[in-house]
């Protein structure tokens, strides 16, 4: 029996950064692909140094 992959370490591919909800930067960085949920990943603003969550 082959194990599938994990579904929450898997992302959509965008490249693109995700815009900061503090400064609307798009100079962010994804921290990890897998946030506090499946739907959701932790980001980093490399402007306002500010983490926050995308909702995907």
């Amino acid at each position: 029996m082959r194990r599938s992959r994990d579904p929450s370490v898997e992302t959509s591919g965008d490249e693109t950064g995700a815009e900061c909800p503090y400064c609307e930067s798009t100079n962010t960085v994804r921290e990890h692909p897998k946030g506090p949920s499946l739907c959701r990943s932790m980001h980093y603003c490399n402007d306002c140094e500010q983490p926050f969550e995308k909702f995907e």
